[in-house]
C-alpha cells in the first residue's frame, strides 16, 4: 500500500476561515500534514485529490451541506479515515447522526480545550497509523497464503505425478540385480528436491543424506539403508498438504490450533503415498518421524525403542539440520549441542553420537577441538543446561540473566516472556565448545 508510506494529512473543515486557522496554529508541530476545506462541498471535491487522509475534522453548523451529511459522504470515498465532529451542545441530534450515519468516532462540544483537541486529533490519527498497519500486514499475510498455497498445490501435484511413474520404473528395478526397489526411489525423488532447490528441499536432502550414513555405518543391508534414506527424503511431504503459514514458524510461536494443525502432517504424509504400494516401507518411519524417546511425541505417543529405528534416525537428523540453519556460524558444535540436551527426552541417546562424523563434515567449518565459543539464537531455541555466554538484557536495558548462568526452565520462560513483551535487537547467545 504505497500511499501509506506517505505523510498522513488531516483534513480540517469549517465555514469560519479564524476557526480553521487556529486549529492549524495548534498542530504546528505535529507529525502529520494540514490541509483545510471552508465547506463540505468543497471537501469532498477535495479528498478526491488528496492521499492519505487519516483523519477528517469536520464542524457540524455550516452552509449549505452540514457536518453530518459531510463525514457520511466522506465515508463513502475515504472508509478507512477517522473522523471528528465539532459541534454545540444545542446539536445533541446531529451529533449522534453524526455518529450513526457518517462514521465520526468522537465529538468535540464548541468551543474547544486546546489540549482535549490536540490529544484526540492525535489520538485518531495514530488509531489511523495502527490501523493502516494492520491492513498492511493483513494484505502481505493474504499474499503471502496465496502464494503459499499455489506452492504446495504446485508441489503435491508434482510429487503425486513422480510417484505415478513408480509403477513402471519398479518392473525395470527387477531387472537390476545391483539395486534395490527402495535404492532407486531414493534416486528418483533425490533428482526430484534437488530441481526443487528451496530450503524445505536442502532440508530433506541434508536430512537424508546424515540418515543414510549412519545407517549404512551401523553396518544395516543396503535395503534398509535405502528404505531409511527414501523416508528422510520424503518426511515433512505432509507439509505440503497444508494451506497454513504456521509451518514455518517455530513451535514456540504457534497457537494451539496452529500446533494441532502442525501435528498433522505426519499422518498427512502417510495419506499422500498410502495407495502405492512400492511405498508401504517408509510410511511408519513418516508417521513416527515426531515421536519422541520420552514418550510426548506424536501422532502416538510411542516411547523409546516401540519407535521404528529408522524414524528415531530421522528424528535426530531432523533436529540437528534444523539447530545448524538457525546460526551463521559454528554450526556443527551447535547443532550436536543441542541434540546432547534433547537426548533422552525428544530424541534416542544412544543414537546421537552417531551423528557427530556426518555432522562434523556436512557442516564443516575448520574449528579446532576445545576451544570456547558462542553462537546466537533465538529465545524459543533455549534448552535446559545451555550456558548464557553473554548478559541477557530486556529491550529497555533490564538484566535479565548474567553471564555464566545454566539455563533452566524457570530462566527460559523468564526469557521469552521478555523477549515478546520488550524484545532487544540481538538474541541470546550461549556457550559452545568442540568435543
Amino acid at each position: 500500500m504505497a500511499d501509506e508510506l506517505q505523510r498522513i494529512k488531516v483534513l480540517l473543515v469549517d465555514d469560519e476561515d479564524n476557526i480553521l486557522r487556529a486549529i492549524q496554529r495548534l498542530l504546528m508541530d505535529e507529525d502529520f500534514d494540514v490541509e483545510t476545506a471552508t465547506s463540505g462541498e468543497a471537501a469532498l471535491e477535495k479528498i478526491q485529490t488528496l492521499e492519505n487522509v487519516g483523519l477528517i475534522v469536520s464542524d457540524q453548523r455550516m452552509p449549505g451541506m452540514n457536518g453530518a451529511e459531510f463525514l457520511g459522504r466522506s465515508r463513502e470515498i475515504l472508509p478507512n479515515t477517522q473522523r471528528i465532529l465539532l459541534t454545540g451542545y444545542s446539536d445533541i441530534n446531529a451529533t449522534i447522526e453524526a455518529i450513526n450515519k457518517g462514521g465520526a468516532g468522537r465529538y468535540i462540544s464548541k468551543p474547544w480545550n486546546d489540549d482535549e483537541l490536540i490529544c484526540a486529533i492525535r489520538d485518531a490519527v495514530d488509531l489511523y497509523r495502527q490501523d493502516a498497519e494492520r491492513r498492511r500486514l493483513n494484505e502481505i499475510v493474504a499474499l503471502q497464503k496465496e502464494e503459499l498455497e499455489a506452492w504446495n498445490a504446485s508441489l503435491k501435484k508434482r510429487l503425486l505425478q513422480t510417484t505415478a511413474t513408480i509403477r513402471e520404473q519398479n518392473q525395470a528395478i527387477k531387472n537390476l540385480d545391483e539395486s534395490s526397489p527402495a535404492d532407486i526411489l531414493s534416486r528418483t525423488f533425490d533428482n526430484f528436491f534437488e530441481v526443487m532447490g528451496d530450503r524445505n528441499a536442502v532440508h530433506a536432502r541434508t536430512v537424508s543424506i546424515m540418515v543414510t550414513d549412519v545407517a549404512r555405518k551401523m553396518n544395516l543391508n543396503a535395503e534398509t539403508v535405502a528404505t531409511f534414506r527414501l523416508a528422510a527424503l520424503l518426511h515433512d511431504v505432509g507439509k505440503f498438504a497444508s494451506h497454513s503459514l504456521s509451518l514455518q514458524k517455530h513451535q514456540e510461536d504457534m497457537s494451539e490450533s496452529e500446533v494441532s494443525d502442525y501435528r498433522q502432517h505426519t499422518i498427512r504424509g502417510v495419506e499422500m503415498f498410502s495407495k502405492v504400494e512400492e511405498l508401504a516401507g517408509i510410511l511408519p518411519l513418516i508417521r513416527s518421524h515426531h515421536e519422541a524417546f520420552d514418550g510426548s511425541g506424536f501422532p502416538d505417543g510411542l516411547q523409546g525403542e516401540d519407535i521404528p529405528l529408522g524414524a528415531r534416525l530421522i528424528a535426530i537428523a531432523d533436529q540437528i539440520e534444523k539447530s545448524a540453519h538457525s546460526v551463521n556460524n559454528n554450526r556443527a558444535v551447535y547443532a550436536l549441542m543441542n541434540a546432547r540436551f534433547l537426548g533422552g527426552g525428544l530424541l534416542d541417546p544412544q543414537l546421537i553420537p552417531r551423528f557427530q562424523a556426518i555432522t562434523k563434515v556436512v557442516y564443516f567449518e575448520g574449528r579446532k577441538a576445545g576451544i570456547f565459543a558462542e553462537v546466537e539464537i533465538t529465545p524459543a531455541e533455549l534448552l535446559p543446561g545451555m550456558t548464557i555466554s553473554r548478559d541477557v538484557e530486556s529491550g529497555s536495558g533490564v538484566l535479565l540473566m548474567q553471564r555464566g548462568n545454566i539455563l533452566d526452565a524457570a530462566g527460559i520462560a523468564l526469557i521469552r516472556s521478555h523477549y515478546r513483551k520488550n524484545p532487544p535487537a540481538d538474541g541470546v547467545f550461549v556457550q559452545i565448545m568442540e568435543d
